[in-house]
């Protein structure tokens, strides 16, 4: 006799202990992430920048790629999370942290999560597509089997003015 009710969700697994927070090294990972958004706006790309580290050990970094690849999965999150986890061999990033210049979207939060990533810090909300805290609190979803330490606003008004900068250049008239 089959004692499982269908209307029953799975009780998520306990909590791995928080990663230790490191300002320090959170605000030089964030610089990184900068320096990479401003690649990415250089190359005609959406200026989003990310870095995995462990520790002060920065495992892997990217941006987004999205029109040079012609691939809509190519944000900077995915790319990170994709080599952080070749560098690793292992796709279980629980001792790792992600500083990325803007707040994770739908599909990036959901890998975050799906990653098992232990922190993740981010620059600037983003009030249309944010899937962090802004539209969606993913990241903090009881229902779902893990749970990130989130820290939002680091650094945020560089993060949001690359951001300006490049969307008020792409409106403006050109000679």
């Amino acid at each position: 006799m089959d004692t499982h009710d269908p209307n029953t969700l799975p009780q998520p697994a306990p909590a791995e202990a928080p990663i230790a927070a490191d300002e320090a090294t959170d605000r030089r990972m964030m610089e990184r992430a900068i320096e990479l958004a401003g690649a990415a706006a250089r190359g005609d790309e959406v200026p989003v920048g990310a870095v995995i580290y462990r520790g002060a050990d920065l495992i892997a970094e990217a941006h987004n790629l999205r029109e040079c690849a012609s691939d809509p999965t190519a944000h900077a999150e995915i790319l990170a999370l994709r080599l952080a986890a070749g560098e690793l061999g292992t796709w279980r990033l629980s001792d790792c942290s992600m500083a990325v210049t803007l707040e994770p979207c739908v599909m990036c939060a959901g890998a975050v999560v799906n990653s098992r990533l232990g922190r993740l810090v981010y620059g600037a909300a983003d009030p249309k597509a944010g899937a962090v805290e802004s539209l969606y609190q993913i990241c903090a979803d009881t229902r779902l089997n893990h749970r990130p330490l989130v820290v939002g606003g680091l650094m945020a008004d560089p993060c949001g003015q690359i951001l300006r900068d490049f969307f008020k250049e792409r409106r403006s008239p050109g000679p």
